[in-house]
């Protein structure tokens, strides 16, 4: 078997284990099995392509790409191990960009280092993928740096309302067709220098058009972006795994984002064009009237005499880091008899997921971990209902304001609760820049505070709470 039979062989095993790990990272139960497969498989991959390489390439050459490999996983752990789960989001979004800028390099050397054996019409094919390569890969770019910016706080969260917004990102997507034909008819470094310029602009302008709101969305696309960027290298390179491997990436960040905006009620084609067909909402911050506050000692009575209880996590659960009292919370009232289940909004957090993997670090059981679709018919009958960081995604002026910024996206309706305890910091309006009702309503109090101090004094007070009936049951005895 030769070298090159071998490593395209190994390319096949790869491309498998990156298929299970996808399937593995389908579900809760087997999402660490889904992750040591991608590992395994990108494991195989190195392995393959530095073997392929090594026939072909100097000593020199082969010494440089096992220390650039060894530094590019050093820095990958390192972050890795220091990046808090409040951070993840802006992490993903940094690495797609690094994705985009390594594919739009490989355009740009796909220019400088023709085949030599490259003639008629496969040169012109060469240089359309040159040309889609370094486009998509500057969109990526970009597109994931404001990302990254946004969702960091570095620079406002709001849309970007430029006159003539669309009329620009069609401008832009016009400029490339044309430029496309005229580079494959006569290559320049001109004109590739121009599309690089258009794509860096189109993708910060996509991307800086787009409200914090539907940031989750951005990211998935993001990353469905830097997938058809790695493809598009794959055909430069001729390797059909990085073919295989960014196709999978990009088909499944393209499906996820519409799942995603589908359970935000949002156009998948307006989030991908930068907003398009929506119109800039300004931030309600009109008056709603007096909210109610509410203590830690009285919150645990409530908790104490209910039946039935659910807990809607947020993004202000992640920045607390209140998994872990949280889940012990859960967990007494379990034992006390109460039903307690927690219901997850497709897009809470910043981040597919977020909080779903922020209650599996702390061991919540899956049974009890519900989605919204599954446990918004639920509210109505439920005792008290804690909302702990959450904000738009429990907003009623999603389905009674039709003038909303959010209206017609679908949310965990926990105003049909006996009881709402919302924790937050203040009276702030959430990520999108709404204010939320909710927080007026007759049945809602406000637990101001650090959320995981305000559960852990919760749970402090229900043992408090406890221990009179522990000793008179002693004493009885």
């Amino acid at each position: 078997m030769t070298t090159v039979t071998a490593s395209e062989a190994a390319y096949v095993v790869a491309a498998l284990l990156f298929i299970l790990s996808l399937a593995g990272l389908s579900q809760h139960r087997t999402s660490r099995s889904g992750v040591v497969w991608g590992i395994a498989g990108m494991v195989v991959a190195l392995a393959a392509t530095v073997g392929l390489a090594s026939k072909s390439i100097t000593a020199t050459g082969l010494v440089l790409i096992v220390v650039a490999t060894a530094i590019g996983a050093g820095i990958g752990l390192w972050r890795a191990r220091v990046v808090e789960m409040t951070g993840m989001p802006e992490l993903i979004a940094i690495m797609h960009s690094l994705v985009g800028l390594a594919a739009a390099f490989v355009g740009w050397n796909g220019y400088l280092d023709v085949d030599a054996e490259l003639t008629g019409s496969l040169l012109g094919i060469h240089h359309a993928e040159v040309f889609i390569g370094v486009f998509i890969g500057a969109v990526t770019f970009t597109g994931s740096v404001v990302a990254y910016l946004k969702l960091s706080a570095r620079i406002d969260s709001r849309p970007l309302t430029l006159p003539g917004k669309h009329v620009l990102n069609i401008g832009a997507l016009v400029a490339f067709v044309a430029l496309t034909v005229a580079f494959v008819a006569r290559p320049n470094m001109g004109l590739l220098i121009a599309v690089t310029v258009i794509a860096l602009a189109l993708g910060a302008h996509l991307v800086a058009s787009i409200g914090g709101g539907d940031m989750p969305v951005v990211v998935s696309m993001l990353n469905s972006y830097s997938g058809w960027a790695a493809a598009a290298s794959g055909f430069l390179l001729a390797n059909n795994l990085l073919i295989v491997t960014g196709a999978l990436v990009g088909s499944s960040g393209a499906y996820l984002s519409y799942i995603m905006c589908k359970a935000m009620n949002r156009s998948f084609i307006s989030v991908i064009a930068g907003g398009f067909g929506t119109p800039a909402a300004a931030a309600d911050d009109g008056e709603h009237g007096e909210h109610r506050e509410i203590s830690a000692e009285e919150t645990a009575e409530l908790l104490r005499d209910a039946s039935s209880v659910i807990i809607t996590p947020g993004y202000g659960m992640a920045v607390a880091q209140a998994q872990y009292p949280v889940a012990e919370l859960a967990r007494k009232l379990r034992e006390r008899g109460v039903e307690v289940r927690f219901g997850i909004h497709p897009v809470a957090g910043r981040l597919p997921g977020h909080m779903n993997v922020l209650l599996a670090e702390a061991n919540v059981p899956y049974d009890i971990v519900l989605e919204m679709d599954e446990i918004n018919d639920d509210f109505a009958a439920t005792s008290v209902v804690l909302v702990i960081g959450a904000n738009d995604t429990v907003n009623p002026a999603a389905t009674d304001n039709p003038s909303s910024p959010i209206a017609g996206m679908p949310v965990l309706h926990v105003w049909e609760a006996a009881n709402v305890v919302v924790f937050k910091r203040s009276m702030a309006a959430g990520y999108a820049g709404v204010q939320n009702p909710l927080f007026f309503r007759e049945n809602s109090q406000m637990l101001f505070g650090d959320a995981k101090q305000r559960v852990e004094d919760i749970l402090r007070s229900l043992d408090a709470l406890d221990t009179p009936l522990r000793e008179m049951a002693g004493t009885s005895g």
